[in-house]
Parts: C-alpha cells; sequence; structure tokens
C-alpha cells in the first residue's frame, strides 16, 4: 500500500526536543517534496514547511523559525522535523503529505499523499 508512514511523536516537557520521521512506504521520497503540518484541537490543519526533491525549504509558518528544522535523507527514503525547544503551544497532532512534484508556495495546494499523524503532547 502506497502510504507515508509517521513516527516519534509522544510526550515530552517543555524545553525538549523531539523528532518526527516521515517514511514511504512503496513510494520512492526522492520523487517527492514532502510537508509538515500540525492541527491542534479543534483547530484547521496547517502547513509548516515544505522541503522540495533538492532541499529547498518553503516556509508556510514562521513561527518555526530558529525551533524546526526539516531535512531528508534519500537514501532512507525519509524526511525529518526537528523541533527544539518546545512549549505547550506545540501540542498537537502531526502530519507529512508527500507531492510527486514541487513544493506549492501555498499550503492549502493539494497533496498527493497524506501520513497518518502522529500526536505530540507538549506537557510537564
Amino acid at each position: 500500500q502506497v502510504q507515508l508512514v509517521e513516527s516519534g511523536g509522544g510526550l515530552v516537557q517543555p524545553g525538549n526536543s523531539l523528532r518526527l520521521s516521515c517514511v514511504g512506504s512503496q513510494l520512492n521520497l526522492e520523487y517527492y517534496a514532502v510537508a509538515w503540518f500540525r492541527q491542534h484541537p479543534g483547530k484547521e490543519r496547517k502547513g509548516i514547511f515544505c522541503i522540495g526533491r533538492g532541499a529547498g525549504i518553503v516556509y508556510y509558518s514562521d513561527f518555526v523559525r530558529g525551533r524546526f528544522a526539516v531535512y531528508r535523507d534519500n537514501a532512507k527514503n525519509a524526511a525529518y522535523l526537528q523541533m527544539n525547544v518546545l512549549t505547550p503551544d506545540d501540542t498537537a497532532v502531526y502530519y507529512c503529505a508527500g507531492r510527486r512534484s514541487s513544493c506549492p508556495t501555498s499550503e492549502n495546494a493539494a497533496f498527493d499523499n497524506w501520513g497518518q499523524g502522529t500526536q505530540v503532547t507538549v506537557s510537564s
């Protein structure tokens, strides 16, 4: 089954770091731009950023600059979201999405594949 599989979520204390993974299953992620989104409880899903096939990054949210980073490892068929200095406001379900093209300039553009989401809870 063609899909994206996220992992790495969990409970973390404020100020700590967490890395989320997004792995392609029967899907060669090398040919995809990969975006990360998050959804707070009761809110709409919001784009964070997208990493292109050439590792260029398109930002959809400014809050992440300096705290979050995105990178990819094509040899592992994976993309990663590194989150640092986490706060309770970062508590959300995080999703990755793949697009067999370049990163769109808008987070509202269509993506071809979505992961199932992984819960991140920041709490002491």
